[in-house]
């Protein structure tokens, strides 16, 4: 390899996800044996997410079905509640003002989880919402919010949930059905650890009734989920499927459903980085509800994150992430997400920025790898 790129995304991808993706392809429009394998990636997506809804592989990286879904939902004047805790809570809100919805912002703090308590009371004087979109993993962040029992409680209200799960998907516990989700998006390239250029879609009853029963047409074709209806009963599809990267994400899907421990693997490093950021003298930004895939570091004083991240892919071949936005040259980012989660790289990773930040003049109080280790059982 001749770069070690621990980003929260795009991942690596194991070799058999490699061959897969090399496969001889046919004509996925007129070849009925495709419309029975995209049904059978689907059928995996359900269990992977644990859910009996409807499931939708779409060519375009996870942007498209954040889109699509505010794009297939929302009408002008619908009512729409925007959960937001960071930047890609926020962004959800222009998804939906580009198609006519009037939003409100629920905005809490952005070094903390959702607040529970304070939606609840904040719902119980306004409820009247046709939709509510949400983050699971607020990647620029770090953080994974409980989104188990809001989605529950947007459900009492008859509010439809979009969630975007994007960066959390094999690497958080996410249960669909349970949770009383409408619509969950993913993406093939974070921990599912395959090729960037698809998204996926879980969508209820309730929200494909939503979507099929519209006053007005959905502004867009390549965003209309509705145009789906029927595609494996009437063995046509929209537009004609990327067909090699839906046999590499279905190679992918399979490696993670059998990782019987990978909940618990992501939980193990991402704990364990953490902590020996932590124990070196680092501040993380979040202060709580941490993220299994992705750990976000505030800079240290009288440091750049452009000479960190300079210093790492010139002198040890390693790439990390930054922050953008408000969080712009404030952060840095470790993603530990699918083939990334492993020791060995997250240990080069920490052995790496350990001697970066020494050289940088940091006084660390501890090794950063060696703290690693020491965290481990």
């Amino acid at each position: 390899m001749d770069k070690l790129i621990m980003t929260p995304g795009p991942t690596y991808i194991r070799e058999n996800v490699r061959v897969a993706l090399s496969q001889e392809i046919t004509n996925p429009d007129l070849d009925l044996d495709f419309y029975e394998f995209y049904k059978e990636t689907c059928n995996k997506l359900q269990t992977l997410l644990k859910t009996k809804n409807n499931i939708l592989i779409l060519s375009g990286e996870g942007i498209l079905g954040l889109e699509a879904a505010c794009a297939s939902l929302v009408e002008k004047g619908d009512k729409v509640l925007c959960i937001e805790n960071g930047i890609y809570g926020e962004g959800f809100g222009d998804f939906c003002k580009i198609y006519g919805g009037e939003v409100t912002y629920f905005h809490d703090d952005r070094r903390k989880g959702l607040d529970y308590d304070k939606l609840e009371n904040f719902l119980q004087e306004n409820h009247d919402f046709k939709i509510a979109t949400l983050v699971h993993c607020e990647t620029p962040s770090g953080i994974t919010n409980s989104i188990s029992d809001i989605c529950k409680l947007l459900n009492k209200y008859g509010i439809i949930s979009i969630v975007d799960a994007v960066s959390s998907i094999a690497g958080e516990e996410i249960n669909i059905d349970e949770w009383k989700i409408d619509v969950v998006i993913g993406g093939s390239q974070k921990c599912l650890s395959a090729p960037p250029g698809l998204t996926f879609l879980s969508i209820s009853k309730r929200a494909q009734d939503a979507m099929n029963n519209r006053k007005t047409p959905v502004q867009g074709f390549y965003t209309n989920l509705s145009i789906w209806k029927n595609w494996y009963e009437e063995k046509w599809f929209p537009y004609t499927q990327p067909i090699s990267d839906i046999y590499a994400l279905t190679q992918a899907i399979d490696n993670v459903l059998d990782d019987n421990n990978i909940i618990k693997r992501h939980t193990l490093f991402a704990n364990a980085v953490r902590g020996a950021l932590i124990n070196s003298g680092l501040e993380l930004f979040p202060n709580d509800h941490f993220s299994n895939t992705v750990t976000t570091v505030l800079v240290p004083s009288g440091i750049e994150y452009k000479d960190i991240f300079n210093k790492l892919i010139k002198e040890h071949n390693i790439i990390i992430a930054g922050g953008f936005d408000f969080l712009q040259d404030k952060i840095f980012r470790i993603g530990h997400m699918g083939e990334n989660c492993y020791e060995d790289k997250l240990y080069l990773t920490l052995k790496a920025l350990n001697t970066v930040l020494k050289e940088l003049n940091f006084e660390l109080k501890a090794d950063l790898h060696q703290e690693f280790v020491k965290l481990l059982p």
